[in-house]
C-alpha cells in the first residue's frame, strides 16, 4: 500500500484515481481513525445554503450479516421471481471491502435551494470519499446497482421519506493491480463557446 504523501501534488492525485472492482477489495481497509477522515474529507463539497444534504451509513463488519439478509428480503420484496443467483448476488454485495458506506442524498425542501443542486452536492460527496481514500493509499467503488433505487434497502438504511439512495462506497486494498479503463478524448466532449453568429 503507498500512501500519498506531501511531495505528491493534488493534481497527480486527481490525475491517478481509479476505480477498483468491489468484489476485489480486501484488507487492510481503514481503520476508525482513517475513515473518520475520509468522510471529513468527503464533505468538504459545494454546498449551496451549507444545508448539509447528505447522510452517511457505516456498516460494520459485524453487521454484514444482517445487511446481507435484508438486501435479500428486500430484493424478494422487489422481485418475487428472483432467482437463487440473484439472492447470492445480493448476499455477496453486502460483503465486499472491508468498509462499506451508504451515502444517502437527503435534500432540503423547505430552502429555495434547487433540488438538483442539493443532489449534485451528494455526488460530490461521493466523488471525494473516492479521493480521501486514494489519498490515503487505498482503492475504492462507488456503486448503485439495484438496491440503490429500492425503497426497501431505503428503509433498511433508516432513510427518511424524500431520501434517496446516492450510492454505495467500498473502500479497501485491492487484491489485483485495478484495471485502467479508457478515458474520453477532452477534444471531443469539451467546445470552446463562442456567440452565435
Amino acid at each position: 500500500m503507498t500512501v500519498l504523501n506531501d511531495r505528491t501534488s493534488a493534481m497527480s492525485l486527481l490525475l491517478t484515481r481509479r476505480s477498483a472492482k468491489a468484489r476485489d477489495l480486501v484488507e487492510p481497509g481503514p481503520g476508525e481513525a482513517e475513515l473518520r477522515q475520509i468522510l471529513t474529507a468527503g464533505v468538504r463539497v459545494p454546498d449551496h445554503g451549507k444545508l448539509a444534504p447528505w447522510h452517511f451509513i457505516v456498516i460494520p463488519k459485524g453487521q454484514r450479516d444482517a445487511f446481507a439478509e435484508g438486501l435479500v428480503a428486500a430484493l424478494k420484496a422487489d422481485k418475487p421471481e428472483a432467482s437463487e443467483v440473484d439472492l447470492a448476488g445480493a448476499r455477496q454485495f453486502a460483503h465486499q471491502a472491508p468498509v462499506l458506506v451508504a451515502v444517502l442524498s437527503r435534500p432540503r425542501r423547505d430552502v429555495p435551494i434547487p433540488l438538483w443542486e442539493q443532489e449534485l452536492s451528494a455526488g460530490a460527496v461521493c466523488q471525494n470519499l473516492l479521493l480521501a481514500a486514494h489519498a490515503l493509499g487505498y482503492h475504492a467503488n462507488w456503486l448503485t446497482s439495484w438496491p440503490a433505487f429500492s425503497d426497501p434497502v431505503l428503509h433498511l438504511l433508516g432513510g427518511a421519506p424524500g431520501d434517496r439512495i446516492a450510492g454505495f462506497v467500498f473502500i479497501g486494498t485491492s487484491s489485483r493491480p485495478p484495471e485502467e479503463r479508457p478515458r474520453p478524448d477532452l477534444d471531443s466532449i469539451m467546445t470552446v463557446w463562442s456567440p452565435a453568429a
